[in-house]
């Protein structure tokens, strides 16, 4: 086969499979195996393909077309401008998230110590560090899979920063100026009705919210301020319709500026707030 024509095929094979962006999931697989661009397809669609390649293509295809996510298939996303490994074991990067990177960023001076809650495949905390100067991370998670995957970004990416496996808090000493998190926060009956591919192969743990999609907001509240420098700030990642639940969680545990900041879709994606101590908790 040609370029065009195995492109041809794996776009009709994805559509059949009911993939929704079949054009352009089997333009990227395609370029993926064939280190090419998009304007292969355009100006050189009579390039002939290896037999290895061609027989990647279709391993590749038909995975895609059992719903895996693409990024598993590829083992990698972008975010944030950095290339990160991501596999089964830790939740796809998603552009939303990049807001709760850049809210963080707003504030973030060089010298900073940053706790990056749940970080999964680490790419809260590794952008941080990466468009910072002389900061400190450490990265938690259960997951001790998951950590793993964060090693090795931070390795790939040359990055320092420490990973630390436990249960929130339960390994994590000494004081933080910021503390992020990207929760789970998806309610568990909500998790039926999500795409398959997000509900059959992106891990539950780091998905399952429990009841009402807010148990790790408050649990990382309640401990999370005997790990905060005074003056620290603590920002999370929220579902589309928990901003005014978490705003007011945070002001009741003490947080003063509050504040919930939207997405690129005019949805409320961050919650964030600062901690002066128990002494100016409200009355």
């Amino acid at each position: 086969m040609n370029y065009r024509e195995c492109y041809e095929w794996g776009r009709q094979s994805l559509k059949a499979a009911g993939i929704e962006e079949a054009d352009l999931d089997a333009r990227l697989l395609l370029e993926t195996i064939c280190h090419t661009d998009r304007n292969t397809l355009l100006v050189h669609g009579d390039r002939q393909v290896s037999h290895e390649e061609e027989s990647a293509y279709n391993d590749w295809i038909s995975s895609r077309a059992r719903h895996i996510p693409l990024q598993y298939i590829t083992g990698e996303q972008e975010f944030m401008g950095l290339t990160f490994l991501v596999n089964e074991h830790v939740l796809i990067p998603r552009q939303d998230t990049e807001i709760l990177v850049e809210e963080v960023l707003r504030q973030l001076t060089d010298g900073s110590r940053i706790l990056d809650m749940c970080t999964g495949s680490g790419c809260i905390l590794l952008s941080l560090l990466h468009y910072s100067n002389d900061c400190q991370g450490t990265g938690a998670d259960i997951s001790k899979e998951a950590l793993a995957v964060a090693r090795e970004n931070a390795d790939q990416l040359g990055i320092q920063a420490r990973f630390v496996e436990g249960n929130l808090f339960e390994n994590i000493d000494g004081k933080y100026d910021f503390i992020v998190s990207n929760p789970p926060y998806i309610p568990t009956a909500v998790i039926d009705g999500l795409m398959e591919e997000v509900r059959l192969h992106e891990p539950l743990t780091a998905l399952d919210g429990k009841e009402d999609g807010l148990i790790f907001y408050r649990r990382i509240l309640e401990d999370g301020t005997e790990h905060l420098m005074r003056g620290g700030g603590l920002y999370f990642e929220i579902g589309f319709d928990q901003g005014a639940a978490v705003k007011k969680m945070m002001e009741e545990a003490g947080f003063h500026e509050v504040q919930v900041t939207k997405d690129f879709a005019g949805l409320d994606r961050v919650v964030s707030g600062f901690w002066y101590g128990t002494d100016t908790l409200p009355q």
